[in-house]
């Protein structure tokens, strides 16, 4: 069943040069309990099409399409309906947990206040959740460490709270933004792993969000290919790795490092939109 379905979604920035066409005609769908990856590389719109979904725009910002949540339009709500949304049935892990995180509140209270506020549960109960959240994340001793603040973490503890904090309120659908940013490869894939296994156990449905088809294959059923604010490619992520028929698609993957090929200089990718050339 489709959880998600984005259609012809646009996003406009209004600068002092003019108007900045940062999305172009987005479109894609989610089922249930299924993962998507966006790939693209940074500047591409992957970010700011999550923020449109989520109506995390800044005041200088526009998105016109339609975005359907569960069957229901949410796009451009009201923020008071949009609250209704946000935590409680749509959660996101941003890019950076070290500015995500606030610096002077310990983490107790950063978790404790989403659970009062969407769930109205008293402090001791909010408490309790939270503990059993950063024990799910695997981040060890959580009832002594939630006490703690942001700083007294290493950059992946810092990522595996945004992740509990996102999953508070047991939502159906979890945006990712770039989750393995700023983290070396083994804590990269310990976090994808931790996704992965988060899924299986609340069976929440993930928008993964990031520059490197590396740790898409083998995570997620379906990946998307931006540039430019557009859709280069879509469809079953095994298709794409195997058979990618857009030049810009082909010139990803030619520059994934690879450890079963020896080369002296690795692929870089130069793209013409318009003419579909590309120089790798």
């Amino acid at each position: 069943m489709t959880l998600l379905e984005v259609k012809n979604l646009k996003v406009d920035f209004t600068t002092q040069d003019g108007i900045v066409n940062a999305v172009k005609d987005l479109s894609y769908s989610l089922d249930k309990g299924k993962t998507l990856a966006i790939v693209g590389e940074s500047g591409s719109g992957k970010t700011q099409g999550a923020f449109a979904i989520l109506g995390l725009l800044p005041k200088n910002g526009k998105a016109s399409g339609s975005v359907r949540f569960d069957g229901k339009e949410i796009l451009n709500l009201p923020r008071k309906q949009m609250n209704a949304y946000r935590a409680q049935r749509i959660g996101i892990i941003f890019q950076d947990p070290m500015t995500s995180l606030n610096p002077y509140l310990r983490i107790s209270r950063q978790m404790t206040e989403v659970l009062e506020l969407h769930k109205g549960m008293s402090h001791s109960a909010a408490i309790a959740e939270s503990v059993r959240l950063l024990d799910a994340v695997r981040i060890t001793d959580a009832a002594n460490r939630i006490h703690m603040y942001p700083h007294e973490f290493s950059g992946g503890m810092r990522q595996r709270v945004m992740i509990a904090m996102a999953l508070l309120c047991s939502p159906e659908l979890l945006i990712a933004d770039e989750p393995t940013t700023a983290l070396d490869v083994t804590v990269q894939a310990g976090i994808i792993d931790l996704l992965v296994d988060l899924q299986e156990d609340f069976g929440t449905a993930i928008v993964l969000i990031t520059h490197d088809l590396g740790i898409v294959a083998g995570t997620c059923e379906n990946t998307l290919v931006m540039f430019d604010g557009r859709v280069m490619e879509y469809g079953k992520t095994e298709d794409i790795f195997e058979r990618a028929e857009h030049p810009y698609t082909q010139g990803l993957l030619a520059a994934l490092p690879r450890l079963d090929k020896k080369v002296d200089r690795l692929s870089t990718v130069s793209y013409d939109f318009m003419t579909g050339a590309r120089q790798a």
